[in-house]
């Protein structure tokens, strides 16, 4: 018989010690990959990245070289299974494992589970149970999602997030969710399993990398760990009536800086987005929005902006100049009416102005203190985008978009 997982034994499990991440900013210690005791196959919880109207991703990582799958129960019953890749294999591998599922109908509830299968030494069989998913709806009348920024690995932060944060129809982690890169063994635990909890459960998850997500020595291998509409790190998509692009700023420093020892290419990726951006901009699904919103990372807007930063004095870009200049005539022409972004580590709400028609928020921060989440809700008339702390569950900045269209 398969073995099922129970989940709060399985989640226990990862939490106890394996998973333990430092909460310290320096991170003094390095933070072993999650391994179960019992000789699990599964590492993490699997967990569901990329939601699309027609499917989304799981990923999960596994101890030792395995087979995946996942089976989806539609809402009449019938169960398929999801058991190939792109190249015509069956998902296998002895660390990560990746499905993609596609070919399912616009807002609609399913379940599903991820069953995996030993290639080699004892063999054997799990599953876990059950799970819910439902696909994203571009035609509905209603939009429900809400946002992390800036967490950093600080597991007590993640906890209370995950706490508070209802169910919606996606949850946007907007950057920043690790210190660095500098041992490979931090990807999983951060990225698959943060705080030992499956994050993606009631709300699928998307992400947009911030800096400190591109940095380390090991940062280009974040893409196998996370999962992205399209398989890039820059995405657009429409969720009822919002529509949403989905940026990527980069680093906060030149690419040439010596801190990165060669390893970013920020600049012509920005470039690509650029030129990415004209294209989608007309597309209808977008340019008839009814609310236009965009995600990075790094400000567009902030509230001073000096011209010149000394790189080689430790400073650092506060907002994403290099990315503005390429992408501000274009999301001017799109009726862009809200950026959202973290880095700053601060609540702010910028109003649009002649200059900046779309307003900057910011929010988040890795401890508790600094850190808040966002919920936006958007009807027939308006979006709203309400920033709370977590600490207190206070109201930092509540913003009123209009309908466009």
């Amino acid at each position: 018989m398969p073995s099922r997982i129970p989940r709060r034994t399985f989640l226990t499990g990862l939490a106890g010690g394996a998973v333990a991440l430092s909460t310290d900013p320096a991170r003094a210690a390095a933070l072993p990959e999650p391994r179960r005791e019992d000789g699990s196959l599964f590492s993490t919880p699997p967990m569901v990245w990329a939601p699309r109207a027609d499917g989304a991703d799981i990923l999960w990582a596994v101890s030792r070289l395995a087979r995946g799958r996942v089976e989806i129960r539609e809402p009449g019953g019938r169960v398929r299974v999801v058991a190939e890749d792109r190249y015509g294999f069956t998902p296998q591998s002895p660390q990560l494992m990746r499905v993609r599922l596609d070919g399912l109908q616009p807002g609609t509830e399913y379940e599903w589970r991820a069953v995996a299968d030993a290639i080699d030494g004892a063999g054997g069989r799990e599953e876990t149970p059950w799970k819910h998913l439902r696909t994203l709806d571009p035609a509905t009348s209603r939009s429900h999602f809400v946002v992390w920024n800036d967490t950093h690995e600080h597991h007590e932060t993640i906890q209370r997030l995950q706490q508070v944060t209802p169910s919606a129809d996606f949850l946007l982690w907007n950057g920043d969710t690790c210190n660095d890169w500098h041992e490979e063994e931090w990807l999983v635990p951060t990225l698959m399993a943060p705080a030992g909890l499956d994050i993606s459960e009631g709300h699928p998850l998307l992400l947009t990398l911030g800096n400190h997500d591109i940095r380390g020595k090991y940062g280009f291998r974040l893409p196998e760990h996370v999962g992205f509409p399209g398989d890039r790190p820059y995405y657009a998509f429409r969720n009822g009536p919002v529509a949403i692009i989905g940026l990527n700023t980069g680093e906060d420093k030149p690419d040439d800086h010596p801190s990165f020892h060669g390893r970013v290419a920020s600049q012509r990726l920005r470039e690509e987005q650029a030129e990415w951006l004209e294209r989608t901009i007309i597309r209808p699904e977008f340019a008839n929005a009814p609310f236009r919103i965009v995600f990075c990372h790094i400000p567009l807007r902030w509230l001073d902006e000096p011209e010149v930063v000394d790189y080689a004095g430790g400073g650092y870009d506060h907002y994403a100049r290099s990315s503005r200049d390429l992408w501000h005539d274009a999301l001017v022409r799109w009726g862009a009416q809200v950026v959202i972004s973290g880095h700053t580590h601060r609540t702010q709400s910028i109003p649009a102005s002649a200059a900046f028609p779309y307003a900057q928020i910011t929010g988040g921060g890795p401890r508790l203190e600094q850190a808040t989440w966002m919920e936006a809700e958007a009807d027939d008339a308006a979006l709203t985008i309400t920033v709370r702390r977590l600490e207190t569950g206070e109201i930092a900045s509540q913003d009123r978009f209009p309908r466009l269209t």
